[in-house]
């Protein structure tokens, strides 16, 4: 089910600054005052993972992209655009249910997503669980 909301120009080219300019470590999203349109909520380089963390609330939903880099076994570094959708349950109904219909408007218009990650809870998003994911396949 589509809800209607727009992604914003801004989330875009917000997404185009992380991904080829690595101008940002994450971005979190969220909807805009009038739940029409997806905005970008906040923009950080802090390479931290606790930051990010900290910029998801315990109460409301949030979508955010965190630029994951690791080390293969070989020695190789990799990085990996992680996808999270934050859906705590404490968040009021009808926000989870807008959110929940509009991830996909969203997650289809950032190419280069290699990670996906749903989470309800802080351990969900935890740096061992999205380092485990974006680890796999390659």
């Amino acid at each position: 089910m589509a809800s209607g909301v727009t992604v914003n120009e801004g989330c875009l080219s917000t997404f185009q600054e992380l991904k080829l300019k690595k101008k940002y470590k994450f971005i979190t999203f969220t909807l805009s005052p009038n739940a029409t349109e997806i905005v970008v909520k906040d923009t950080s380089t802090e390479k931290d993972y606790d930051a990010f963390i900290e910029s998801l609330p315990e109460d409301e939903c949030r979508w955010a992209v965190y630029d994951v880099e690791f080390e293969k076994e070989d020695g190789g570094k990799r990085n990996k655009l992680a996808f999270i959708s934050w859906v705590p349950e404490t968040a009021k109904i009808k926000q989870k249910m807008i959110f929940a219909s509009s991830r996909d408007a969203l997650r289809r218009s950032l190419v280069g997503i290699q990670v996906e990650v749903q989470a309800t809870e802080y351990a969900e998003v935890s740096y061992e669980i999205v380092l485990d994911k974006a680890n796999r396949g390659h």
